[in-house]
């Protein structure tokens, strides 16, 4: 089997598994850092039957040249993502319940804790509300991640997660959820403290250099 659509395979599983989103819903890419490559879930299909030949796969200029099915339709987005940030091989989009929360009520979600702070600087953004699959809406999550945002939330829809390594995207993608599901609680007793810019500079460098086993 192909090592990457195996990967791809496998991280759609742990999606699933790790209750990231529901039924068919949510969609995974990877980048190949050695060829350009390009691979991504197809549409509407249990992540837990996904087989090689299921795999959609792009060239490095986002033209189909593998596949039997249709692929996301989040396909722009993911090729968008891809082409603006060299830094990200691993883009997941999911439909997390506590992350959704926030999308909903279209608040960024702040560094509350170390994790969040590390991962992810000092909030969350949420880009704008667009229909699925439209260029509206993979062009606010283009927006909203910038150059630097390792995630961002999806108003009314779900969240976007990057990495470098679809590792890293999954750590985001937890660390995300369980940030959510920590300000949710916190703004139910009373005003959550916020973890102060300067704090958050120091434990991104932490994160980058000293976390980081080579």
């Amino acid at each position: 089997m192909d090592n990457m659509k195996r990967i791809l395979i496998e991280s759609g599983k742990k999606m699933l598994g790790k209750g990231l989103t529901v039924e068919t819903w949510g969609n995974i890419s990877l980048r190949d850092p050695q060829t350009g490559k390009i691979y991504l879930t197809p549409s509407g299909m249990d992540y837990s039957t996904l087989t090689e030949e299921d795999v959609v796969v792009f060239d490095a200029s986002g033209n189909q040249i593998g596949g039997v099915r249709k692929p996301s339709m989040e396909k722009g987005m993911h090729l968008g993502i891809l082409a603006k940030r060299p830094d990200v091989n691993a883009v997941i989009h999911t439909h997390p319940v506590y992350s959704q929360v926030f999308a909903v009520l279209g608040m960024p979600i702040p560094a509350i804790i170390d994790e969040s702070a590390q991962v992810f600087g000092e909030e969350v953004p949420v880009a704008k509300y667009g229909l699925p699959g439209s260029r509206e809406l993979a062009s606010h999550v283009i927006e909203a991640l910038g150059m630097e945002s390792n995630a961002c939330l999806m108003a009314n829809h779900g969240a976007v997660c990057v990495g470098g390594t679809i590792d890293m995207a999954f750590r985001c993608c937890t660390v995300l959820e369980m940030t959510a599901q920590i300000y949710q609680l916190c703004l139910q007793i009373g005003k959550p403290n916020i973890i102060e810019p300067e704090q958050i500079a120091v434990m991104k460098e932490l994160a980058k250099n000293y976390f980081n086993q080579k």
